[in-house]
Order: structure tokens, then sequence, then C-alpha cells
């Protein structure tokens, strides 16, 4: 036989052995392998001492009030910010208007800031004169001539209004 320590497989059914959970023909292979290897008969053995200490142990009783005393003591369970917190609550009770307040000029502070009044409207701007030399403005008037005339071409009806 193949030492079942070498296997996972066959260690499980060591395992299996030292629960007593095999069968009488396996159970004779392997107690005749465990005379002869050490190896297996030591595990066997702190096996053997661990299932007997399971068998013999005993839990103790549970009380009758077990279950409303574990409830309480849940319910009475205090975190560790509100632990912080605690001394510091007899104050804040006394000063949370004054605090509020300061709060709220500081926040309206911040706003007036942030954004400031509406700027005055800037000043209209008033038109600027070009000064214009006296060729141009003969120029833009014989150019104001040729669009009339075009335009006396193109609508020949004399009751139409002229540009």
């Amino acid at each position: 036989m193949k030492c079942p320590i070498e296997t996972r497989e066959s260690a499980e059914v060591l395992l299996a052995y030292c629960a007593r959970k095999l069968d009488a023909a396996r159970t004779g292979i392997l107690e005749e392998h465990i005379r002869i290897c050490p190896v297996c008969r030591e595990f066997a053995d702190a096996q053997r001492a661990v299932w007997e200490a399971l068998d013999a142990w005993e839990a103790a009783p549970v009380s009758a009030d077990f279950d409303r005393r574990l409830y309480r003591r849940i319910e009475n369970e205090v975190g560790w910010l509100d632990l912080l917190l605690r001394p510091l609550r007899p104050w804040v009770a006394r000063n949370a208007l004054p605090i509020a307040a300061a709060v709220a000029v500081v926040l309206t502070a911040g706003v007036l800031l942030d954004r400031p009044a509406a700027a005055p409207p800037a000043p209209e701007e008033s038109a600027q004169v070009e000064s214009l030399q006296p060729e141009q403005v003969e120029k833009a008037l014989d150019d104001m001539q040729v669009v009339r005339e075009f335009h006396r071409l193109v609508r020949p009806d004399p009751g139409a209004p002229l540009m």
C-alpha cells in the first residue's frame, strides 16, 4: 500500500479512519499500514487524541435569560464616534444657537464675496464721426446715383416709390 500521507486523497482516507467512518475492509488495510508506517501512526495517534478530547468536552449550559442579556448588551453598545463626541454634547447644546448664527454669517459672507454686486452699466458710446476726404464723399454720391438709375431701369413703373 502506498502511504496515505503522500497524497491528498489518501490523507482524507486517513482522516476518515480516525473519525471511524471507514468500512471494515478499508479499516483493516489501513490498520495494517499504520502498524508499519511511523508517520501515519503518529498522525493517527494525534487525530485520535483530538477526537477523544472533543468527545470528552461538554459545553457549559446556557442560562435561561442568555438571549435577553445578549440583546440588551447589543442595544447598549456604543460606537467609537459616540464615545469621542460624548464630552462635547453639553457644550454644543448650550452653544447651538450662537454656533448656528456664526455659520450662517460665514456662509452669507462667502456668498456675497463670491458674487459681488452688479457693476453699473457702462456709459453709452457716442457715435464717432470720421473725417472724410471730399473725394470719398463725391465717389459715394456717384455710387448712390448709379444705384438709383439701376433701380429705375429694373422698375419702370412710374407709381413705384424710388429709393
